[in-house]
């Protein structure tokens, strides 16, 4: 990928939007940039009336891999870092608000926000050979995305819970099986049949796409603006402290993290 092509590919056909996360040397991590890119576009999406439906996809072998490690790195390390104008919060403000079908092509691996985007979607299909994680754990932080509350309505307690504390890759099958996505697709098949999907629901009238997918939200709004401060303030003590400096340490030193000797109670 040459360095100055899109980081959000933006195409649209039979008013399907589709958007393909094109960070793929990154496994389309999200930087402060691609935050920023897919708010916007979210935000222009909602506001476009000849757009029915988002198709949301990562470009090359990832989905997402979550927020971009090194950045977060500097961010704690570096007290001149420049947030971007939306960032994680103003892309979770906007899947929140975002009233139009979203569906998304999972075509391969999905960490943190990668799967936590899952609770906003209203239709997910994946790709057989992709795979599925939460790394809060594994990182010494918090959830997000309010996936405290609506992991465990989506897939049950226990599911959410294996998946929110094991911080454990997830099938295509397993997360199938859970309820976790709608359909599970062969790799070479998964873009055909989630744009026949987006289709079929673009070929409805707008006005009527739209107030049902508010209708099925709206009971949803309230509990979901309360995990989010939860897990907003538990992000915040979290992230920094021992356990999280350790993780962060250990992704840039190439080895595991070592959890044992961190100081009781962490």
């Amino acid at each position: 990928m040459s360095g100055d092509a899109p980081i959000l590919l933006i195409e649209d056909a039979d008013r399907v939007r589709t958007m393909t996360l094109n960070r793929p040397d990154s496994l389309n991590a999200f930087n402060e940039a691609l935050y920023d890119a897919l708010t916007d576009a979210l935000h222009e999406a909602a506001e476009d009336p000849a757009v029915a439906v988002v198709l949301l996809t990562g470009g090359g072998r990832a989905f997402s891999a979550g927020t971009d490690l090194v950045e977060m790195g500097e961010r704690i390390s570096n007290p001149d870092f420049e947030p971007g104008r939306h960032g994680f919060i103003g892309l979770i403000d906007a899947l929140e608000a975002f009233d139009k079908p979203l569906i998304l092509a999972v075509n391969g691996l999905g960490l943190g926000i990668g799967l936590t985007v899952i609770g906003f979607a209203d239709l997910v299909l994946m790709s057989a050979d992709a795979r599925l994680k939460t790394p809060f754990t594994s990182l010494g932080v918090a959830p997000e995305a309010a996936s405290s509350y609506l992991l465990p309505r989506l897939i049950g307690r226990q599911n959410a819970a294996w998946i929110l504390l094991s911080a454990e890759w997830v099938s295509a099958a397993e997360a199938r099986e859970m309820g976790l996505v709608w359909r599970v697709c062969e790799p070479a098949g998964l873009m055909a049949e989630a744009r026949r999907v987006a289709v079929t629901l673009a070929s409805r009238p707008i006005s009527s796409l739209r107030e049902v997918k508010r209708d099925m939200t709206a009971p949803l709004r309230e509990e979901i603006r309360r995990a989010r401060e939860r897990e907003n303030d538990g992000f915040a003590r979290l992230m920094g402290g021992p356990a999280n400096a350790e993780a962060l340490a250990a992704f840039a030193e190439g080895r595991d993290p070592d959890f044992a000797s961190l100081p009781p109670g962490w």
